[in-house]
């Protein structure tokens, strides 16, 4: 790392900004740990990938055109989802291809980084595992896997604790089934995928699941969930966060991180 303390700015993703607020936060105690400075603008929002994915360009544009504004700066965007993480790299040049966005939309694509890729790439982070021994099966996103090609760094993340036992389920480059508004256009058959993906997870007989990506973890944990599966279902950053940092995680759980 040539730079001890780079500033970054961090897009929290509105779905864990709605449903899983600790991942967040873990995500940014991770890179304070990690020497970097963290910027949070709250002029942030979505993505816009919802309304993209549907189909609704114009509503995507002003979502996005928020987004273009509110993260405006020259550091690296770090984004906790590699489903975001695509959207801001690969979706916001052609959305706003030869309007007046469109050299902005490039310049904070090019800024783009996922979380996991910044600190074990760019940072390589080496952290002390602190936690008890435990089997964790990973399950990463086809946006990890293919948009973003993200896989191989949370991995790497994972396998370098100590205690920590990486698990990779049968067939695993396979979707769960969520693929954002694929589930509620398709949900039969998003549902049967998410059957077989989660059958395959509780086949590791690990003890958690964690993943780079919310939305993919809120639909597989509610499968689980009705299945009666007991099996602990983590975003990534803030399993690495209970595993580095023991006596400030707790303090997370009780709301008194700082």
């Amino acid at each position: 790392m040539s730079n001890q303390h780079p500033t970054v700015i961090f897009f929290g993703t509105c779905l864990i900004n709605t449903l899983a607020p600790r991942a967040g936060l873990a995500a940014m105690r991770l890179l304070r740990r990690a020497g970097a400075q963290v910027r949070f603008p709250r002029d942030q929002s979505c993505c816009g990938q919802p309304a993209y994915n549907a189909g609704f360009d114009d509503q995507a544009r002003r979502v996005a055109r928020a987004q273009l504004k509110a993260l405006e700066g020259e550091e690296p965007i770090i984004v906790p989802s590699a489903s975001c993480a695509g959207m801001f790299r690969h979706e916001y040049p052609r959305l706003f291809a030869g309007t007046p966005e469109q050299a902005p939309a490039q310049h904070l694509a090019e800024r783009i980084v996922e979380l996991c890729d910044y600190l074990q790439r760019i940072l390589g982070v080496n952290w002390p595992d602190l936690g008890p021994p435990v089997r964790v099966a990973l399950h990463q996103s086809c946006s990890a896997r293919r948009e973003m090609q993200v896989a191989a760094p949370a991995r790497a993340l994972l396998e370098g604790l100590a205690q920590v036992e990486v698990l990779e389920p049968a067939r695993a480059s396979d979707c769960c089934g969520f693929g954002g508004t694929f589930a509620v256009k398709q949900p039969d058959i998003s549902e049967a995928m998410t059957a077989d993906k989660a059958g395959a997870l509780l086949a590791t007989d690990a003890s958690v699941l964690v993943s780079q990506d919310l939305g993919c973890l809120t639909s597989l944990e509610g499968y689980l969930r009705r299945q009666g599966a007991m099996m602990q279902v983590q975003h990534i950053a803030e399993f690495l966060w209970e595993r580095i940092a023991s006596p400030e995680a707790e303090a997370l759980k009780t709301g008194d991180a700082r």
